[in-house]
Parts: C-alpha cells; sequence; structure tokens
C-alpha cells in the first residue's frame, strides 16, 4: 500500500527560496516530527488484506478468514450509524454462514485495564440489546438461530485495528468496509450505505 500524501500549506520566507538546501532540511524536519497518523495509508479497493480481530466476547476473526465481511469503524460518537448499517443488512446475508458484521469500537487517547475492563463490559451490554432486535428479524423471517451469535464488536483500546484500517481514532470517525473471502476490499464507504448499494455489494 502506499501511503496517503499529505499536503499542507507554508508560507515559504525568501530566505528559504533562495536557499533550497535549507528548505529541503526544513521539510525533511517537517516530515519526521509530524504525527505517524498523518502518513498511513488508506485502504484500497481490489487489494487483499490480512487484519485479526479479538472480539468482546474471545472469538478471533481474520478479515481473509473465507467469509465476505462486513467491517464497520466507529467511535462512540457513531455508534449510532453503526446500528443503521446493521438494520440496512440485506435479509440473504442473516443467519447465512457465508457472512459476517462486525463492529470495531475505537477508542481515543489511554485506558487503564479497570477502566477498559468496565467499558468492555458496556460493550457487551449494547451487544445484547442489539441482539434482541436482530432476533426480531430472525422471528420473522423463520431463522431458527440464537441472533445473539452472530453480533460481534471488537474494542480497539490502543488504535492498532483503527491503524490498519488506514483511519485514526478522532471522534468524528465512521468507515464501512465489505471484504470478500480471500480478504480482498470490495467497497467501502465513509457513511452508511444506502440498503440497495450494501446489498449490490455483499451478493
Amino acid at each position: 500500500m502506499e501511503a496517503r500524501v499529505v499536503s499542507a500549506h507554508f508560507s515559504c520566507s525568501t530566505s528559504l527560496i533562495v536557499n533550497p538546501g535549507r528548505a529541503q532540511i526544513f521539510f525533511v524536519i517537517v516530515l519526521l516530527s509530524a504525527p505517524l497518523w498523518l502518513i498511513r495509508a488508506e485502504l484500497t479497493l481490489g487489494e487483499k488484506y490480512r487484519i485479526n480481530l479479538a472480539d468482546v466476547d474471545g472469538h478471533t476473526f481474520s478479515i481473509d478468514d473465507g467469509h465476505i465481511m462486513t467491517v464497520v469503524l466507529t467511535t462512540q460518537s457513531n455508534i449510532d450509524k453503526a446500528r443503521a448499517v446493521g438494520d440496512r443488512t440485506p435479509d440473504f446475508c442473516l443467519g447465512n454462514p457465508t457472512y459476517r458484521m462486525i463492529t470495531v469500537l475505537a477508542f481515543e487517547g489511554k485506558h487503564s485495564k479497570p477502566v477498559r475492563m468496565i467499558l468492555t463490559s458496556l460493550i457487551r451490554r449494547r451487544i445484547d440489546s442489539e441482539a434482541r432486535r436482530l432476533q426480531s428479524r430472525y422471528d420473522q423471517l423463520k431463522i431458527a438461530r440464537n441472533a445473539r451469535n452472530d453480533v460481534f464488536a471488537v474494542a480497539d483500546f490502543d488504535g492498532t485495528i483503527t491503524s490498519q484500517l488506514g483511519a485514526q481514532p478522532t471522534s468524528a470517525l465512521f468507515h464501512v468496509f465489505v471484504f470478500g473471502r480471500n480478504g480482498e476490499l470490495l467497497k467501502q464507504w465513509n457513511d452508511v450505505p444506502t440498503a440497495e448499494d450494501l446489498a449490490a455489494t455483499l451478493r
């Protein structure tokens, strides 16, 4: 993957224009001192990725494990958008072992181990609530399966997963990715996709 090009506007003084050597040194210093998230690479459609995930229930997954996988990357402030993606997931995906949806919840800043434990517990409660909503769809579609087994959430406390998905944990963070069976990126959105677009990608 190629790193995303970061552009910035600088007001160059006459001395920098006259002395290109100084200008080069200046820009090298700027690049070396820039935060790492500035040069993280965005994901590329069609490229294959291998990203490992561990959810709050202790399950481990990989983007290239043979499933068609929807990954929602969000922060707490956009969690309702993640719910909307789930609501727009087509019926043919529900209860179908070919498909999987995982929500990655990114956290800003550092959290102590006790705080992480509390947050993880709260996430599990939210998953239980979402599973009850999903169960109603299962019942309507006569899917004889416990929906709680199909709701997955990853708590990304240290930014590892967020970084691998080419993003940074900011309050406005929200991305939706669809990966194919071998980890190839089929589609990505920076907002909630329409039900039609999501269905067309997942077919």
